[in-house]
């Protein structure tokens, strides 16, 4: 069958002047994922590799160019799922690491539990030889200063969701042998409490994967995707025989009613159907099937990169 890979940057209110550089940056992670793909490699080895294109981009909140928390340190939160026997791992408050994704994987692989967070995360990195890097490497100037501009003023983690902090990235994938996996990281949001974690590295919220229906990755307001489940409810109306787009664009409703939460997903199933749906103003989304690169950024925006040229095997 064929591969299809699926990445987004993050739904929240990209500003214009913000819009081309998420544009350019989730097409590049997409044909990061997809040659991974095209290569013969599978679905987990290209969502790492397409969300760790985004972790080395400074124009997402994810490593590099992560958000600041209220004391304006840097706390990053990452999971990686594999469909084909639910094996996930993740971290969560880690600091000073350029690519939780990676740290997440080795989680995933290298201990007997899911989920490290703060300083048992980082004592985790230090032993397996995970390189650190300075604070200072991982913050943008534009964050820095954004954070100084708002510092002073009280203000909840909604608000902050819905005015000036930019979001999470991920990335979903299926491969040539029907193996699905999902990818999720993120900076959080800006001027969060110190701890606060939000759905990112747990499962069945921030993204999830299962061979015997697909996988999700989730972005936009945590605490409202948590409380909800949203990843893992995407994928029960799938298993109800929902399209991924029917099934993404009915959980996000549910959890814009339920809880008044805005957010998008990114969806493929093992049979290669794929969707990128959003109830905030704006999502940057890529992805290639068939060879085809395609991208969004506006609602139900759906545009074909005629440049991309895929990478053969």
């Amino acid at each position: 069958m064929a591969a299809v890979i699926v990445v987004h940057g993050g739904a929240w209110a990209i500003p214009e002047e913000l819009s081309k550089a998420s544009v350019d940056g989730v097409k590049a992670a997409a044909r990061e994922g997809f040659s991974v793909l095209k290569r013969g490699g599978n679905a987990l080895d290209a969502v790492e590799s397409a969300v760790r294109a985004m972790e080395d981009n400074n124009m997402f909140n994810a490593g590099h160019g992560a958000a600041l928390n209220s004391e304006g340190e840097v706390e990053l939160d990452a999971i990686i799922m594999d469909g084909r026997t639910l094996a996930s791992g993740a971290v969560s408050s880690v600091k000073n690491i350029a690519n939780p994704v990676s740290l997440a994987r080795a989680v995933m692989e290298k201990t007997d539990h899911v989920m490290l967070t703060s300083r048992g995360a980082n004592m985790f990195a230090e032993s397996i030889g995970v390189v650190t890097v300075p604070t200072d490497a991982l913050v943008t100037e534009y964050e820095r200063n954004e954070w100084e501009k708002h510092k002073n003023y009280i203000t909840g983690v909604m608000e902050d969701f819905n005015t000036k902090a930019h979001d999470t990235v991920g990335a979903v994938a299926v491969d040539c042998t029907g193996n699905v996996a999902c990818a999720t990281s993120t900076g959080g949001i800006r001027n969060k409490m110190v701890g606060r974690v939000g759905d990112s590295p747990v499962i069945g919220a921030g993204g999830y994967a299962d061979n015997f229906s697909g996988a999700v990755s989730c972005t936009g307001h945590g605490e409202s995707i948590l409380k909800v489940t949203l990843a893992r409810h995407i994928l029960s109306y799938m298993e109800q025989g929902k399209t991924a787009a029917e099934a993404s664009e009915l959980a996000l409703q549910h959890m814009g009613v339920r809880v008044r939460g805005a957010g998008g997903a990114i969806v493929v199933s093992p049979s290669g159907q794929w969707a990128a749906t959003f109830t905030t103003e704006r999502m940057a989304w890529a992805a290639v099937e068939d060879s085809v690169l395609w991208y969004g950024l506006d609602p139900n925006e759906k545009l074909q990169d005629t440049t991309f040229v895929s990478v053969p095997k």
